[in-house]
């Protein structure tokens, strides 16, 4: 299912089309060289220092890792969650080797996800970010090692059919894509006057 953004001027296509949808199809299934792309596109990201202060833990669906990583999301994300083909989580770095704070290791991070995403819409894909899930689980279930923070779920498939959702999740999968205008959120000179 598309839904393309209706943007105020015109964008990249491909960041008009990215969305993300909760409805995927259970049937088909990725591979790891359906991921590669994906991967790659993250590791050109931008980063401070070039620290690549992400890592990006996942599994299949099938394979008992992946009900694990389930497990992690919240309850109301579970259903959806189940039907992606890939489940995996982003992870952020909170030092370097030298013990030096990555205070932007979240935005990094970010910006890796980001090209993630953009490569999975450019490829056909369907990819869903959230971030209901417990990161002590994520930490347990994934061997975390200290030091790295769990920031994001990411679930990865092919698009689906919204009927096969609950009725929450079918209206706002079938609802319209709404954003605040350029204008709330980018200020010339000062923040403006309340």
């Amino acid at each position: 299912m598309r839904k393309p953004a209706d943007t105020a001027v015109p964008i990249l296509p491909v960041i008009a089309e990215r969305w993300s949808p909760r409805a995927f199809d259970p049937e088909k299934t990725l591979t790891e060289a359906d991921l590669k792309p994906l991967f790659e596109a993250a590791r050109w990201a931008p980063s401070s220092s070039n620290t690549q202060p992400w890592r990006f833990v996942y599994a299949f669906r099938g394979e008992p890792f992946f009900d694990a990583l389930v497990d992690c999301a919240v309850e109301g994300n579970q259903p959806w969650v189940r039907r992606v083909s890939v489940l995996a989580y982003a992870v952020a770095k909170l030092h370097s080797d030298s013990g030096r704070s990555l205070w932007h290791n979240r935005h990094d991070t970010g910006i890796a996800l980001g090209y993630l995403l953009l490569q999975a819409t450019a490829n056909g894909l369907a990819v869903h970010p959230f971030g209901g899930f417990d990161s002590d689980k994520v930490i347990a279930a994934a061997n975390v090692p200290e030091g790295f923070e769990p920031c994001t779920g990411i679930g990865i498939g092919f698009p689906g059919d919204p009927d096969m959702l609950p009725e929450r999740d079918r209206l706002r999968e079938l609802g319209g894509r709404e954003r605040l205008a350029v204008s709330d959120f980018a200020f010339h000179g000062q923040w403006p006057a309340a």
